[in-house]
């Protein structure tokens, strides 16, 4: 790579691939993967799409398979802090230059399919090609490999068929590109499901579930359902961690940990234990009982329920979805004990705010709304008059830094700040209360 390409400049180039929006389809992948040799059939695939909670079992996985000593990258996105944070081996992300050096490389590809007649691919067809690039030539032995939307249409479905494709849950997200019912958003995730492969699913919605089993049945895959065919025993959830028993077709686990907050964790890591399960039953891959519960233990996840701090009690936690509401809801009840709960909360106008604000809204004593750093941030004041149906203490704070302190400056020592909504707000509040509360700790 020229000296002269600094990593600022090839991020700033990758970056601005989003000018191309979202294109779905895989036909522009699939060339551009072609131009660089076709890396992603050389890698061993666990491939997690779903509404919520992928990015949490995807991460579990990884440190289940770390722990029993293999090397495995983990792709997922967006990211919190930095983007080389899409691209882990171990947990270690890909380092500035060398991400640089693969965007360098790619560059002149792109141009090369425009001149082919091709469309020109977008940001994420070009991380994404980016990723089985760097993880074929660092030769890891698994990569687990998370959906960026939906399934069937994301520039990830190119992969052969997994090792496992997991679901984590079907709900309603993104339906300007899944779809208006149940069934069609089911519909586009099960697209990962491919011939003779092996399937892992936590949905529950009667609708998700026939669409999925449909889906196995055609493609002559097999299925487990989380709740169903591993059924999980919640034990406790405490701001430290979920434990809970698993019992799953080829033996029972007692008191398994993962040191992430929320009841749903539970569900989670049943799935991602599905996943594992598969691995060794289907595929001969060596983990051990012991090894399972170390990564379950080990593992790692920022921004779900992330304790920052605890006079006052500092929480962050991507909600992004009605759904997602839902759960955050659930543990700001069952698993927090505070006085007063202060809500600090920003989303894109594409979502199903005025639902999210219903669920929240109504627990919190002091809510601060923010303004996204994105285009898609819309009118973001509507969400301080729908807030104000639930409380009359109400801010409109447009820049989030100060959002977060006046959320600071309201909160007493045995009160609960929860600054929740999209990554793009709830990743600059993260880093601003990081280096506030003077936190140095690794992401991951």
């Amino acid at each position: 790579m020229p000296s002269s390409i600094s990593y600022d400049e090839a991020l700033d180039f990758l970056v601005g691939l989003t000018k191309f929006g979202f294109n779905f389809g895989l036909q522009r992948i699939e060339y551009l993967l072609q131009l660089l040799g076709d890396p992603h059939r050389q890698l061993r695939v666990i491939h997690i799409g779903g509404t919520n909670g992928k990015g949490s079992t995807a991460m579990m996985t990884a440190s289940v398979l770390e722990s029993a000593g293999y090397r495995v990258g983990l792709f997922t996105s967006p990211h919190l802090d930095s983007y080389t944070e899409r691209y882990l081996i171990n947990r270690v992300p890909i380092g500035e230059q060398r991400l640089a050096e693969l965007i360098f490389r790619v560059r002149p590809l792109l141009e090369q399919m425009v001149r082919d007649g091709h469309e020109h691919p977008t940001e994420f067809e070009a991380c994404t090609a980016i990723a089985f690039l760097y993880f074929y030539e660092e030769q890891i032995d698994y990569l687990v490999l998370e959906v960026g939307l939906g399934g069937a249409i994301d520039s990830t479905n190119i992969i052969p068929t997994p090792l496992v494709a997991v679901i984590t849950n079907v709900a309603f997200d993104h339906m300007d590109y899944l779809g208006n019912t149940i069934r069609e958003i089911a519909t586009v995730k099960a697209g990962i499901i491919k011939q003779g492969g092996h399937a892992v699913t936590a949905a529950s919605d009667p609708e998700a579930i026939a669409v999925i089993e449909e889906r196995c049945r055609e493609m002559g895959a097999t299925l487990l359902r989380s709740g169903v065919d591993l059924n999980y025993e919640l034990i406790e959830s405490v701001p430290s961690g979920t434990s809970f028993n698993l019992r799953s077709p080829w033996g029972d686990y007692t008191s398994l940990r993962v040191p992430l907050a929320g009841q749903y964790q539970a569900i989670n890591a049943a799935t991602a234990l599905g996943a594992i399960e598969t691995l060794r039953r289907y595929h001969g891959v060596a983990i051990s009982d012991g090894q399972i519960r170390a990564g379950l233990d080990a593992t790692r996840w920022p921004a779900r329920l992330e304790l920052l701090s605890e006079r006052p009690a500092v929480l962050v936690d991507v909600t992004h979805n009605h759904d997602g509401s839902r759960k955050l809801r659930a543990a700001l009840q069952e698993v927090y004990h505070y006085r007063r709960l202060i809500l600090v909360l920003g989303m894109l106008g594409d979502k199903e705010r005025e639902k999210v604000v219903a669920e929240l809204a109504p627990l919190a004593a002091v809510v601060v709304i923010t303004r996204p750093n994105s285009p898609r941030a819309g009118d973001w004041e509507l969400l301080a008059t729908e807030a104000r149906r639930y409380t009359e203490h109400v801010h409109q704070i447009e820049e989030i830094t100060a959002a977060v302190d006046v959320a600071l400056n309201e909160a007493g020592p045995d009160d609960l700040i929860c600054v929740t909504g999209s990554f793009y707000m709830v990743a600059e509040a993260r880093a601003y209360l990081r280096h506030k509360l003077d936190i140095t700790s690794k992401t991951f």
